[in-house]
């Protein structure tokens, strides 16, 4: 296959071509040729789009799809024709299916399931068996078979002994562990982010120690054992201050952000809305700004949508029995582009392939062809019509988002939306 690409501006720090508009000739899945005005030929498709934009091809550190067990929720074709069309080349997936992904022939099952798309899935593998808490997976198995890191999903490990020897343990074959944190007991039966918000709903309260002691208590670990850990969607300043102490220190620690934590706040569940619960729950303005400005200064690592379809009777229910989760791959971008400079945005959705492992490509002549496609230009009203997901429970609804994503090309495979 062969496309020309035409008037791109690229956007990618790494590549002499940065900030340049280009044309690119794509040859069998690799970059051939860039320049100011590349002959067209007969035997290459030409793409041109308004104001289009080019950036390495983004990556998603937190996508649920649900197959196997919950195909009702999403399935991995589906899901990753989503990410496609919402910009995504690559994605790593949580083990929260059923059978829950904890073993070798799970990790097999979901990589064979995603083969021949333009989207690349990369299987989390669990870190306990059957994401329970008391015993370690089978890691090294796991890895072997293509798992870039391990973690239970949105479910801390209450017992400290385990996660100290499951970092131990995965130091020999270099392993990423993820450990989600917040504090079972402290949170106890809350369902919201404690505050005023919280308190004039007459909702139980979640407070930001729960997730504050646990972070410290894992990063003491972790200096404790050496390895390396990934703190998955942190929404607290506290949490920012002990992760960048932690970095100052030079332990092997990175953190992600949930793109709802960095546009909205607690003020949203006004109406008792359950689009709105997720965990970690959305927290205040200070909070809000605080993760942004870490962004900004590079303590936290990655954005992830943390994409998590749920089914409509488990959200259409009393705001303290409804499930958490929102999806968020279709309005990622849009909605970012409202909070951060457009820059910032694509680094942070690209430097995460390095941490998890995956080859990263700059854009550069003999490269690998993995590059999304998007415009930064105009302004829109996320609505259901542009919910590509099975599953349709957004946070976003009803949001004024920024710009939009034309689709993707990677695999030798091209997917443009419009």
């Amino acid at each position: 296959m062969k496309i020309i690409i035409r008037s791109a501006k690229i956007i990618d720090s790494k590549s002499p071509f940065h900030n340049q508009t280009v044309d690119l000739l794509i040859a069998d899945g690799f970059i051939e040729k860039i320049g100011a005005l590349i002959p067209k030929t007969d035997d290459a498709e030409e793409i041109k789009l308004d104001n289009l934009h080019i950036s390495q091809g983004w990556f998603d550190s937190s996508v649920s799809f649900g197959e196997p067990g919950y195909e009702d929720r999403e399935t991995i074709a589906n899901g990753l024709n989503v990410a496609a069309k919402s910009g995504f080349t690559c994605v790593a997936l949580q083990p929260n299916s059923f059978p829950v992904i904890d073993n070798q022939s799970q990790v097999n099952f979901v990589k064979n399931k995603a083969n021949g798309f333009a989207t690349e899935l990369f299987p989390i593998g669990a870190l306990t068996k059957a994401s329970e808490g008391k015993d370690m997976a089978e890691l090294f198995d796991m890895k072997k078979a293509g798992a870039v890191a391990f973690g239970d999903y949105n479910k801390s490990i209450d017992n400290a002994n385990l996660l100290k020897i499951a970092l131990q343990y995965v130091q020999d074959f270099d392993g990423l562990v993820i450990a989600y944190s917040q504090d079972q007991n402290i949170k106890g039966n809350g369902v919201a982010n404690e505050g005023i918000v919280s308190t004039r709903l007459g909702l139980k309260g979640i407070p930001n120690l729960a997730e504050e002691l646990q972070i410290a208590r894992n990063l003491f670990l972790l200096e404790y054992t050496g390895g390396k850990l990934h703190i998955p969607t942190v929404s607290t300043a506290k949490t920012i201050e002990l992760i960048k102490e932690a970095k100052a220190k030079g332990l092997q620690v990175t953190c992600s952000v949930a793109v709802h934590h960095l546009v909205l706040i607690d003020n949203k569940l006004e109406d008792f809305d359950t689009r709105f619960k997720v965990t970690p729950p959305l927290r205040n303005e200070s909070d809000r700004a605080a993760l942004v400005n870490a962004v900004l200064d590079g303590t936290i690592d990655m954005i992830t949508s943390d994409h998590n379809p749920i089914d409509i009777e488990f959200k259409k229910m009393e705001f303290d029995t409804a499930k958490n989760g929102t999806i968020g791959l279709e309005s990622a971008f849009g909605a970012l582009l409202t909070v951060l400079p457009l820059e910032t945005i694509v680094e942070k959705l690209t430097l995460g392939k390095g941490i998890f492992g995956i080859e990263n490509n700059s854009i550069a002549e003999g490269s690998k062809a993995n590059l999304t496609f998007f415009t930064p230009e105009g302004k829109s009203t996320f609505t259901k019509e542009n919910i590509l997901s099975k599953s349709k429970n957004s946070a976003f609804l009803g949001t004024e988002i920024r710009g939009s994503v034309y689709g993707i090309l990677n695999q030798n495979q091209l997917v443009i939306t419009k």
